[in-house]
């Protein structure tokens, strides 16, 4: 009874509430879930309050469970990934260094700004040129995992990506925000600043508008953060 409840619950299809935004939005509890988690990691990271890691991971959990029913496969894989980095975030964050202080907010040094700039533009640039065959890789890769243990799940029909550049950017950037956030690094605010407004017009521009809306919050969720840990770093 329990079990029907909690799946009855996680499903896409239980809809908490319809939006008549454009061609209109249902909302799911899981989805509801997942973004209210989201943003508490974001707020909670902005304090440098270390339990929000795990909202983290809770917020990658549900959103890994909507991208298994959608069968964005490559996605669900992204989020095992970001489940990693909270767990890592969580070490790194609590464990004392060397002089017996936690790890403290800094900035990343003039070379290892440029490197970061430098790797990503191009990972940015080499992503977006072949996000198709990436993807489908990863899609593939996923569903072969999956199937050791749910036979009857069925390759989904694999589309090209509409919007390349914009999505790879995303992709690429959310990872070098994760790994940055770990490290306390000032940066990880300024790159989550840039990766909410392209997320912005991605969204609108996919007719996603409550998904829009939300990134307009982490936006200013983000911008709250980068002033508030520059403010510190400068101490």
């Amino acid at each position: 009874m329990m079990f029907d409840i909690i799946a009855h619950l996680l499903s896409i299809n239980t809809v908490l509430y319809h939006f008549n935004l454009g061609v209109g939005y249902s909302l799911s509890y899981i989805e509801a879930g997942g973004t209210v988690f989201g943003l508490l990691c974001i707020w909670y990271a902005s304090k440098e309050k270390i339990f929000n890691f795990y909202f983290g991971l809770i917020n990658v959990t549900l959103f890994a469970i909507i991208f298994y029913q959608i069968q964005l496969y490559a996605n669900l894989l992204l989020q095992i990934f970001f489940f990693a980095m909270n767990v890592y975030g969580l070490y790194a964050w609590g464990k004392p260094a060397a002089n017996n202080d936690s790890l403290k907010i800094h900035w990343l040094s003039k070379p290892q700004l440029i490197l970061t700039i430098v790797v990503s533009l191009i990972a940015i640039t080499i992503l977006a040129k072949f996000i198709n065959p990436f993807f489908n890789t990863l899609t593939i890769i996923a569903v072969k995992l999956m199937q050791l243990v749910i036979p009857s799940i069925a390759m989904p029909a694999l589309q090209p990506d509409p919007y390349p550049l914009m999505d790879a950017a995303v992709t690429v950037l959310s990872i070098v925000a994760m790994v940055q956030m770990t490290r306390k690094l000032v940066e990880n605010w300024i790159v989550w600043v840039v990766i909410d407004l392209i997320s912005i017009v991605l969204y609108a521009k996919q007719g996603v508008y409550f998904m829009a809306l939300e990134y307009v919050l982490l936006t200013a969720i983000a911008f709250n953060g980068c002033t508030t840990w520059i403010k510190i770093a400068r101490k």
